[in-house]
């Protein structure tokens, strides 16, 4: 088997219910587009292709925000301008719903390939929101561009009432978009809606304007600029999206750089093995229940993955690594010494003063991150790997026990209703 059919397989098999209905109604969509677009021939084909082609560009500098959120912001502008395009010039736009369809799906495939080609598969549902919404769009407003553009001409032509349905068709579909991503996020990540949907409004909402106000610019600046404005809009967007791409990529090696780091304390045998993994993951998604932002989550994630390190100074382990079962002196102890090494680096010094303070009692108001890997760190000490449902459930009613001197109580519930989400699945 090819090394681009591998990826590609596993990327289907890590996929949910509900990701591939998505995908399957996506597919259906581009593969209706293309053959009717086949069928009645390409019409005004230089705009097609000149946008297609910077839907395709932007596809392949596509790049991962926070949160692992896939996102192709000039592809997007470049589909919503030919979604919302009126007219180049004095040639008015004639394209159909459906070609819109095509253009994105087709621009969309060939942005890909290049990626599939060294082994770097897309996030297949992040694509198929992409043209779903985008055909939302586009089934919508092409019916009325005929309309539109005839109020647009003549001595009272005026684009004030134009540019109202634009935007108001663009924020109900970002709406629509930020709503089916959080579905699907909740999903992904097993959260409750509300915090998923929170999550999204946070993160996307502001990406999504930015990315709708650049295809409603695009659209109006082909009429006066004819398809040089595609050329004016792009070529410092992509540079910027290449630039924020490659600092994504910096960032995501980092991460990496810190899980492998992490793994030591397991490997030396001072930590039960997936012990840090655990607690990360479940750290995470207790400040994600809690309302933190993605820059906290991902400081939250950091200090999570390494807030056993400081045992490297111990002489004689603790068994299981265990420091719910030490006393409190040596517990902070172990956390100031994680601290430290922590410090060493230079450039985690809030990473380091989560680790410092996370065995501080409740009662000294630690910060929100140290009080939720404090309870969660004692969590994971008490039941590991195992999935008993009789011993996660003793676990929390010791948590319980300390509440309001050891362990935050909003931390303690967050956390007993992640738990009760997790083993529902």
């Amino acid at each position: 088997m090819s090394s681009t059919v591998v990826p590609t397989t596993r990327a289907f098999q890590r996929l949910d219910s509900g990701q591939l209905l998505l995908i399957s109604v996506a597919g259906l969509l581009a593969v209706a587009g293309v053959v009717h677009t086949a069928a009645v021939g390409l019409v005004q084909p230089e705009f097609a292709i000149g946008f297609g082609a910077l839907i395709a560009a932007g596809e392949l500098a596509r790049l991962t925000m926070p949160g692992n959120r896939e996102v192709a912001p000039i592809g997007a502008a470049a589909a919503l301008g030919y979604t919302l395009l009126l007219d180049v010039g004095t040639t008015e736009a004639l394209h159909s719903p459906l070609q819109v369809v095509a253009v994105m799906a087709v621009g969309m495939a060939a942005g890909v390939l290049p990626h599939l080609a060294v082994g770097r598969p897309p996030q297949l549902d992040a694509m198929a929101r992409r043209l779903l919404t985008g055909a939302l769009l586009a089934f919508a407003y092409r019916p009325l561009a005929d309309s539109l553009h005839g109020m647009t001409r003549g001595p009272d032509g005026s684009w004030t009432s134009v540019l109202g349905v634009m935007a108001l068709l663009v924020m109900v579909t970002l709406t629509l978009d930020v709503l089916l991503a959080a579905v699907l996020r909740a999903e992904q990540v097993r959260a409750a809606f509300g915090v998923a949907l929170r999550d999204e409004v946070r993160m996307a909402a502001p990406l999504g304007v930015a990315v709708g106000s650049s295809g409603i610019l695009l659209a109006l600046a082909s009429h006066s600029m004819d398809m040089a404005a595609l050329l004016v809009f792009a070529a410092p967007l992509l540079v910027t999206q290449v630039a924020f791409r490659k600092y994504a990529g910096i960032r995501a090696t980092y991460l990496q750089t810190v899980r492998a780091l992490s793994q030591v304390t397991e490997v030396a045998g001072y930590v039960e093995p997936g012990h840090s993994r655990r607690v990360s993951r479940l750290s995470v998604a207790v400040g994600r229940e809690l309302g933190m932002a993605e820059p906290e989550l991902l400081e939250l994630e950091y200090a999570a993955l390494m807030h056993d390190i400081g045992q490297l100074s111990l002489r004689d382990p603790i068994p299981g690594g265990a420091t719910v079962l030490v006393d409190s002196a040596q517990a902070r102890r172990i956390a100031e010494l994680g601290a430290e090494v922590i410090r060493q680096t230079g450039v985690l010094d809030r990473v380091a003063e989560i680790v410092r303070r996370q065995c501080d009692p409740c009662i000294e108001m630690p910060p929100l991150p140290s009080r939720i890997i404090k309870a969660v760190n004692a969590y994971d000490d008490l039941v590991g790997a195992s999935t008993d449902r009789d011993r996660a459930g003793a676990s929390m009613e010791r948590l319980r026990g300390g509440i309001g001197a050891e362990y935050d109580p909003d931390v303690v519930e967050a956390l007993a209703r992640v738990v009760d989400r997790l083993a529902r699945y």
